[in-house]
């Protein structure tokens, strides 16, 4: 109880507990201070007051009464308008008295524009509502492409947000062209026709990554974008989605749906494509380190090659003739050797012989002799000529076996080899075109012709 008050007698021994004003108008704000909680309060504002302290001094009034209102300076700071005189606002407040006067007040700690703070309220509501079915959970948002084959922008075509996104588009990534969506960005039906031009852009699946964007405004302004259908389109877009609303400072339902917020039209741009220069530069090095592996890939098939070109020559036909030819030839030497050796020994016997005959000399003897010599002579030509027969027989049957298995032996039944303008020898057509200049080895030489026609089986 106030210290200033005092107790009077009032006859009949009755007491009676007298208040002064001021401690009656401090005991009545103690009680208003601390018996009513914050209320919300709307109406029009009049006798605006701003003095240089920065405090706000109004009244709040409906057609019916008013009520004096004050505002202290660290919280008019943070006001995001300026009130003015027959404005409509919504406050949060306590209420309290005004000592000096004894006049009672609204200490007001928030205001807001009447008609924003219901749509604060709406969208409030919206916000834990799609919050509840998961549209804003993180690990459903889809990643935007590296580099997509087009962005498409959903947003008005006459705004300056669609010119500030080409404008970054062209600089940082020219080649990705860009195709627009004309939208009304607010407005009645504003969202309507942006939720259908995100199912359009999912339809026509022209577009990689979607950039849903617009300059700044109020919040009745950005309101389409605070809407159930374009937030739901979002939601369900197979097409990555950027959402670029209003300024920095400015949260819409679309920016928590989108897979990835940027605060500025600019900045959505440079998220949605590479930086040209970059990627040319990470292209060089992969460019690089390409054709340093196709380098060593080359070397190793050139060696590869060399091992089988030469495996290839050991086995080929031609090499494997003159192999077989060169053992003829020395089976040949071998013949011949063989019976010059056996006629040498002959006759040396031959010389023999007759020396014993000249040494005995009767002319009987002799006679026999002579036609033992000629007897001899005779079996000695034949037994020469039968062995030359046998090898000669030997060699032809060699000779045939060798030129069976030769190519030329198959050229002469008729068949062809065919060799290509570099010399290499054909074994299918895929390789010739019509004109090509080709070389056909025969029987009896060599044949060169062009192609006219190539047809495969």
């Amino acid at each position: 109880m106030p210290s200033d008050n005092s107790r009077i007698r009032a006859g009949a021994g009755r007491e009676r507990l007298v208040y002064t004003v001021s401690a009656l108008n401090a005991e009545v704000r103690l009680l208003l201070d601390t018996s009513l909680p914050s209320l919300w309060i709307q109406g029009e504002i009049s006798n605006l007051a701003k003095p240089a302290s920065g405090h706000l001094y109004l009244s709040l009034k409906d057609d019916r009464a008013q009520v004096r209102c004050a505002m202290w300076r660290m919280r008019a700071q943070g006001l995001a308008f300026q009130p003015r005189n027959g404005q409509q606002i919504l406050a949060r407040a306590k209420v309290s008295l005004y000592e000096p006067r004894g006049d009672y007040q609204l200490i007001i700690e928030h205001m807001e524009e009447a008609g924003e703070g219901l749509l604060r309220q709406r969208l409030e509501e919206l916000k834990l509502r799609l919050a509840a079915e998961g549209l804003f959970e993180q690990q459903r948002k889809r990643p935007i492409p590296a580099l997509p084959r087009r962005v498409g922008i959903i947003t008005s075509p006459s705004g300056a947000a669609v010119q500030d996104v080409l404008k970054v588009l062209r600089r940082r990534f020219p080649a990705v062209p860009a195709l627009v969506y004309p939208v009304p960005v607010q407005g009645e039906g504003a969202a309507a026709r942006i939720a259908e031009a995100i199912t359009l852009a999912n339809t026509r699946g022209d577009c990689d990554v979607l950039i849903l964007t617009r300059g700044g405004g109020s919040l009745e302004d950005l309101w389409a974008f605070n809407e159930e259908p374009v937030a739901r389109a979002i939601f369900s877009s197979r097409i990555p989605v950027i959402s670029a609303v209003g300024h920095e400072v400015d949260v819409t339902i679309s920016d928590l749906v989108a897979d990835l917020r940027a605060p500025t039209p600019s900045a959505a741009a440079e998220m949605a494509v590479p930086d040209s220069e970059s990627w040319l530069r990470h292209l060089e090095q992969n460019l690089q380190r390409l054709t340093s592996l196709a380098a060593r890939r080359r070397q190793r098939l050139a060696e590869q090659l060399r091992f089988l070109t030469g495996r290839l020559g050991q086995r080929d036909p031609r090499q494997r003739l003159a192999q077989d030819a060169q053992k003829l030839d020395e089976m040949e030497l071998r013949a011949r050797r063989a019976v010059l050796t056996r006629v040498a020994g002959k006759r040396r016997e031959f010389a023999a012989l007759l020396a014993r005959l000249t040494a005995a000399s009767p002319a009987s003897q002799l006679r026999r002799q002579a036609q033992r010599r000629q007897d001899l002579e005779r079996r000695l030509h034949r037994s020469a000529i039968q062995q030359l027969e046998r090898k000669d027989q030997a060699l032809a049957g060699l000779a045939r076996e060798l030129n069976a298995i030769s190519p030329l032996a198959t050229l002469g039944r008729g068949y062809a080899l065919v060799f290509d303008a570099s010399g290499q020898l054909l074994r299918e057509p895929s390789g010739l075109a019509a004109g090509d200049a080709i070389r056909a080895r025969v029987s009896g030489g060599q044949i060169h012709a062009r192609v006219t026609k190539v047809e495969k089986n």
